[in-house]
This record gives structure tokens, sequence and C-alpha cells, in this order.
């Protein structure tokens, strides 16, 4: 292919340049606080947190090893040694599924639903912290708005509705 038949950059705008920039600055930021205040206040990792939540809202806090990485639109392979840093805490188990002997069940422990139930609360005050309470009711509709227009648009699917 020569240069001239090269499509044209479709270079950013001033404000979409700033918006990039932006959205570049703040989401580590947040993340990091809300990671930072995790740990500390329950010596969960974010990974942690999101394997826990996901399991506790599953009916009998149990799910198909595939059917959470695709909850958490993680790789088999990355949940797989998440899975493996949590069973030696005792935070979840694996069972092999009686019915086909061939999936396996990831299954929350008493243990992990008392690390879930105890972190929750400064959670999501950390969340409201660093996320919630700094923004006005408008800015948070529209931040719930672009979230759910990108999540259609990159086809992922919602929690629930799988």
């Amino acid at each position: 292919m020569d240069e001239a038949s090269e499509p044209t950059p479709r270079w950013l705008t001033e404000p979409e340049q700033q918006a990039w920039y932006a959205w570049r600055r703040m989401f580590p930021l947040v993340n990091a606080g809300i990671a930072r205040d995790l740990a500390q206040d329950s010596g969960l990792s974010e990974a942690d947190y999101d394997v826990l939540s996901v399991l506790g809202s599953t009916d009998g806090h149990r799910t198909r090893v595939s059917a959470l990485a695709v909850l958490m639109q993680w790789s088999r392979s990355r949940l797989s040694h998440q899975l493996t840093r949590m069973q030696q805490r005792g935070l979840v188990r694996r069972e092999e599924v009686a019915s086909d002997g061939r999936g396996a069940e990831v299954v929350l422990t008493p243990a992990g639903v008392a690390a879930i139930t105890a972190a929750a609360p400064p959670h999501v005050e950390s969340v409201r912290r660093h996320l919630i309470d700094v923004l006005t009711p408008e800015q948070l509709a529209t931040l719930a708005e672009i979230g759910e227009t990108l999540r259609v648009r990159l086809g992922v699917a919602r929690k629930g509705s799988d």
C-alpha cells in the first residue's frame, strides 16, 4: 500500500483531546485511591473483592468457573490464578460439577462470605469519598449514561442480565 492510499488519521479535536486526557488522568487516580483503601481496610485486593462480590451475588454463592470468567470479563488463565490464591487463603473452593464431571464450580466459603460482608461497608464509603460524593447528581447521571453507552457499544453484558 502506498502512502497516498493510506487513510488519513482522524486526529482528536481540542475538546476531544481534553476529554481523553481527563479520562486518562481521572481513572487511575480514582481507582488507585479506592484500591488503596480496600487493601488498608480489609486486606483484600481489587481482584479479591471483584471475585467475592460477583460470587456473593450468585445463587448459592457458586457458579461455574467459565461463567465467572465471562461475568468478570477475565481470561480463564487470569481467573484460575486468582482463584488459586484465594483458595489458599480459604476464601473460595473449587468443586467438580456432579452432573457432568467436566466442569468446575467456584464456591464462596464461610470465610469468603465473612470477608466480603466485612469489606463492603468501608469499600462503599471509599467509592463515595473518591467518586460519588465528589460529583453533582447531574454529573453522576452523565457518568452513568456514558458508562452504559460504552458498555453497549463494546458489547459487554450487564451484570445480572446474563
